[in-house]
């Protein structure tokens, strides 16, 4: 299967799904990731080394193939609505993708909140394109000190139904993944330090009854 990650900033794919997209790719499906924007303008010093942390991080992950954006960051929500949709599509369209993960849209970050908005309705690409795969898969994923911090009661919050075994090595693999993005980790008790990650990584595999798991929303799922 072809499965593509779309997601705001580098370094989202890595602390929703490191290592998901490992063992995807380790079963023999395709993994690409989509990614909105190129630059870290919010967090000082980062910018510079970003590419190549990304690369190594790809390359821990097993990624195949990957998209880059030129969107604005945290600024997202200046952008028309189609742009950021017509960018996801032609990745879609590129890829072929069979199956699509993204952000949950009840993040607190505004940049999260616009890309899957944007993803769903790309997801629709197949519709209107006819020689293209029907998209089987769309699923939301949590992103640590974004998605649990939703602050919009109103809004359905994340409520994972889905659970992948990830097990102590695909574990240890996201956490060198992350490594690879310099200034992306945080002392305890900050939701990206390495005790927070191995935390929710046990509660996720508790939840489901393994040992450890990354948790996600399914949308929906088609054979």
């Amino acid at each position: 299967m072809n499965i593509l990650f779309v997601v705001a900033h580098p370094d989202d794919e890595a602390l929703g799904a490191g290592a998901t997209i490992h063992k995807l790719a380790s079963e023999g499906n395709k993994v690409a990731v989509c990614t909105m924007v190129k630059d870290a303008l919010a967090r000082a010093n980062l910018s510079e080394t970003l590419k190549s942390d990304q690369e190594k991080a790809f390359e821990i992950m097993g990624v195949s193939k990957t998209y880059n954006g030129d969107f604005p960051n945290i600024q997202m929500n200046t952008v028309p609505h189609l742009e950021l949709v017509q960018f996801i599509e032609s990745a879609i369209e590129d890829f072929e993708a069979e199956s699509i993960f993204t952000h949950h849209p009840s993040d607190t970050n505004n940049d999260h909140v616009m890309t899957s908005y944007a993803a769903q309705a790309a997801s629709r690409l197949f519709q209107r394109r006819p020689g293209l795969p029907k998209l089987k898969q769309f699923i939301y994923m949590e992103v640590p000190s974004s998605t649990e911090w939703s602050f919009d009661s109103s809004a359905n919050r994340f409520a994972p139904n889905m659970f992948v075994e990830i097990g102590k090595e695909g574990l240890d693999l996201k956490l060198k993944a992350l490594e690879a993005y310099t200034g992306i980790m945080r002392p305890y008790p900050h939701p990206r330090s390495e005790e927070a990650i191995v935390g929710l990584a046990a509660y996720r595999g508790v939840q489901a009854g393994c040992n450890y798991a990354e948790a996600f929303e399914s949308v929906f799922y088609r054979t």
